[in-house]
């Protein structure tokens, strides 16, 4: 299988595809709407458990590999703060079915978590203690940010996946252990965007123009993070937007963007099409496309 070839998901899994039981249109905004994305999150839920996962034995050469990837410690700070930031934004959310959805978030993130370190026990990889998180203060000024960087880092990790899978560069036995990781990941960015078009609309006319600036803001605030990383101006090494260079593949940047963008569209296709889709990271990448080579 090249680079450039789709694998669709296993029909069995629970997150090859969902469509919602509501016929018609889509308001964005309508009760239609909340039901429809928190739905989303809960009915795909994968109830797999990290503790039993059957950890492959590697051959030495896969096993260097493995662990000389420099992103393992930001890999497992990232998913810690993220699942601490989501609870609190579930903690301080009224609405009960939103709350459920994102307490799932916030668990899915910490499962995430979990595998990570479970994987790094069990093949030796040296890490150091991971620091305390700060409590936010505004939960979902919080949660905004947050969902914001896991659209960006979501969309590299796509590809990087796809890259990781194809090249041989992991055993297959591996890289499947993390397919559901990385769907869950699609799932969560969908339910981000949808949830915060929900939350604009349901702003008071007045307060709507502060509500879409703290927005505008919250994006390009991490945006402007993550050049840095893929500058690497920032004190902290970044495993999806560098993630290829460390697996040691040669892609011209033009062809991983264009894997990043078949691969966001693949995994954003298996779910209800009236849903909104992330689209900042596809549109800007669309757009720098058409000034690089192949």
């Amino acid at each position: 299988m090249t680079l450039t070839e789709e694998k669709p998901l296993p029909e069995e899994s629970p997150l090859a595809g969902w469509t919602s039981e509501h016929e018609g249109e889509l308001r964005i905004g309508s009760e239609e709407h909340k039901q429809m994305f928190c739905r989303m999150l809960l009915d795909t839920y994968d109830p797999y458990k990290p503790a039993v996962i059957d950890w492959p034995e590697l051959e030495d050469d896969a096993l260097a590999r493995l662990t000389g990837l420099p992103f393992w410690q930001i890999a497992v700070e990232t998913e810690g703060e993220t699942s601490m930031r989501m609870q609190c934004a579930a903690d301080a959310t009224k609405d009960p079915l939103i709350k459920e959805a994102i307490s799932l978030n916030a668990f899915e993130e910490r499962r995430h978590k979990d595998v990570l370190e479970n994987m790094i026990r069990f093949y030796g990889i040296k890490l150091k203690p991971e620091p305390d998180y700060p409590t936010p203060t505004k939960p979902n000024w919080a949660f905004t940010q947050t969902g914001y960087g896991e659209c960006f880092d979501s969309f590299f990790a796509f590809g990087l996946f796809k890259i990781a899978h194809d090249s041989g560069f992991f055993p297959e036995e591996l890289v499947e252990v993390f397919e559901p990781v990385i769907q869950e990941e699609a799932r969560h960015i969908l339910f981000f965007v949808n949830w915060l078009a929900y939350q604009g609309v349901q702003q008071p006319l007045v307060l709507r123009p502060y509500f879409h600036l703290t927005r505008f803001y919250a994006v390009w605030k991490k945006a402007w993070n993550r050049l840095k990383l893929a500058r690497g101006t920032s004190n902290n090494s970044n495993m999806t937007i560098k993630g290829h260079k460390a697996l040691g593949i040669k892609l011209t940047p033009g062809t991983f963007m264009d894997l990043c963008l078949s691969e966001n569209d693949r995994r954003m296709n298996c779910f209800d099409s009236r849903l909104l889709r992330p689209k900042f990271m596809p549109g800007v990448v669309k757009m720098s496309r058409r000034f690089m080579g192949d």
